[in-house]
């Protein structure tokens, strides 16, 4: 069985209403809106504390909540699947499991030392493929890098083919080149696969070359909208409470070669980062 376009969604991919989220008697999310563009790359940015992390959670259903949080249906009129992808998977290097145990894990309810199911093994296989991973079901997941790790984590969120991804900083940690390799395979899957993608990043020249669409959170929705719009100057003061630096930039998309030099105003092509000293915020590489 071979993975093939995601079922697209009809109408809307996921929808939120009001969504409040309190730890005890600390309101960590207040009344967050907002409609993700559907079959593009959403990013969520904001300073640290702001309840990105746990907006994700929400939306997983993993933290109680008021308000709604609706997914979309698709044309078989299922409710939208949601894959995730987290910031990083803490676990034992030295424990003997393989890419493929670690994926089939989350595909069938036998337990591996049962062997595989030849489904489980055939997602599993494919979702690897669509990562560039061809070849990896054998590999100790302890002998992989940074970058690879996180790309068999897409894998594993891939692999239950959903509508819907999650990805929660899933660059932090990684080196520059694995940085660049992970976000250009996130611009092809967003092309050739139409997903819905809500990505949380403090790096806002990512954000500028890859999304499409932007919401700044700092507990609640501070603005939102087309990303090249919404990333002003005056808005990501307003969002970080502090003076931010505008830096031309040659080519949003990835692939595209791109030069850094200091420029006034707005840009369609622009890196937008906060002052180099305050490591609380996004910076520009």
């Amino acid at each position: 069985m071979t993975q093939g376009v995601p079922n697209s969604t009809t109408g809307f991919a996921l929808r939120l209403r009001d969504v409040t989220v309190r730890f005890g008697s600390v309101e960590v999310l207040s009344n967050v809106s907002f409609e993700p563009a559907v079959g593009k790359l959403n990013a969520l940015v904001g300073p640290n504390g702001a309840g990105k992390t746990t907006l994700l959670r929400a939306i997983l259903g993993t933290v109680p909540y008021t308000g709604t949080i609706e997914r979309g249906t698709t044309k078989t009129s299922r409710p939208s699947r949601i894959g995730y992808v987290p910031q990083k998977l803490s676990f034992d290097r030295g424990m003997p499991l393989t890419v493929l145990d670690f994926i089939c894990c989350g595909l069938q309810r036998r337990p591996l030392w049962l062997g595989y199911r030849r489904k489980a093994k055939q997602l599993a296989a494919d979702a690897l493929r669509r990562i560039g991973g061809d070849g990896w079901e054998s590999r100790s997941m302890g002998t992989l890098s940074g970058g690879e790790l996180q790309r068999v984590l897409l894998a594993m969120a891939l692999s239950s083919d959903p509508e819907i991804l999650l990805l929660d900083e899933p660059v932090s940690g990684v080196d520059i080149a694995g940085e660049g390799l992970f976000c250009d395979l996130l611009g092809s899957l967003q092309t050739t696969g139409h997903y819905t993608m809500i990505l949380v990043s403090h790096d806002l020249s990512i954000v500028t070359r890859h999304a499409d669409y932007v919401v700044c959170l700092n507990r609640t929705v501070h603005c939102q909208g087309n990303t090249v719009e919404t990333l002003t100057a005056e808005n990501l003061r307003r969002l970080y409470h502090q003076d931010v630096g505008l830096f031309a930039h040659d080519g949003l998309h990835e692939g595209h070669s791109h030069t850094h030099g200091h420029t006034h105003g707005n840009s369609a092509d622009a890196h937008l980062c906060r002052d180099h000293d305050d490591k609380r915020g996004p910076q520009c590489p």
